[in-house]
């Protein structure tokens, strides 16, 4: 098995996986079986790659760089058990690449682009079978912060409405090369098969959150004030006096339902 010897390059954010023991851990995790369809994000030099390989009878990689993908297609006794999609994963359609009902993704994301390529996943979740990524500590923490948390926030709001979110296991700077500035840690992100407080609009979900947390100091009175009144606070029983942080997810889809009945039922009294 050869491996990968070029450098890393700091444009794609790279920092190659290379501690066995953490690589063990992250497969174990992962519990990949033979049958399953499995898209790795960003392979690398194949430190997660080749010990999946060990476990699925076929897996799919996206990678951006050209070198690296120039020496995966240089793999030829992985002809039959790897696809190489040679893209931006911001740009993958993943309900087109999903062969089965689900897909499982996994990667050591680069940090650069992290939060939007989990946001462009939850846009696809309904063909997602759960995800494990490997990201910067400070993103895990925002991930799986809960209501009262100083990480809570919209991320954390967000990815919590269509995921179960799990914290797995800290890795520590010198578990890559090169080591990055920064602690990592690994996340299960399930998607909910069923959700049981449902918003009529995520979009103007995700509008609302993001107005609440705009002004992270302020209440919510002050950053809802454009499209909750204090009536409205007051039939929902919300305190307007606390912060976005202190609300459940279920409280801000009750403030999104709220925000569009008041807004259906203006426009039909005129």
């Amino acid at each position: 098995m050869s491996h990968y010897q070029n450098r890393t390059k700091k444009r794609f954010g790279q920092h190659f996986l290379q501690d066995t023991s953490i690589i063990n851990s992250l497969v174990r995790a992962i519990y990949p079986k033979s049958e399953q369809q499995i898209i790795e994000i960003g392979p690398g030099g194949g430190a997660l790659t080749f010990p999946l390989l060990d476990y699925v009878d076929h897996l799919e990689v996206v990678e951006l760089d050209r070198d690296v993908i120039a020496w995966w297609q240089s793999q030829t006794d992985l002809n039959d058990k790897l696809t190489i999609h040679a893209q931006d994963a911001l740009t993958i359609d993943f309900k087109a690449l999903a062969r089965h009902d689900k897909i499982r993704v996994v990667g050591n994301l680069p940090y650069n682009i992290s939060t939007p390529l989990i946001f462009h996943l939850l846009e696809q979740v309904d063909v997602i079978e759960d995800m494990h990524f490997m990201l910067q500590k400070e993103v895990v923490d925002r991930l799986v912060a809960v209501a009262g948390n100083k990480d809570h926030g919209r991320m954390a709001v967000m990815v919590q409405y269509w995921c179960e979110t799990e914290f797995l296991f800290d890795v520590p700077p010198s578990a890559f090369s090169p080591p990055p500035k920064v602690d990592s840690a690994v996340v299960r992100l399930t998607p909910r098969r069923v959700i049981k407080d449902p918003v009529q609009n995520t979009q103007k979900l995700s509008e609302l959150v993001a107005l609440a947390f705009a002004q992270r100091r302020k209440t919510l009175r002050n950053n809802l004030k454009s499209i909750i009144s204090d009536a409205g606070f007051e039939a929902l029983g919300i305190d307007p006096s606390r912060r976005a942080e202190t609300l459940e997810v279920s409280d801000f889809v009750r403030l999104t339902n709220y925000w569009l009945e008041q807004t259906a039922l203006s426009k039909a009294t005129g």
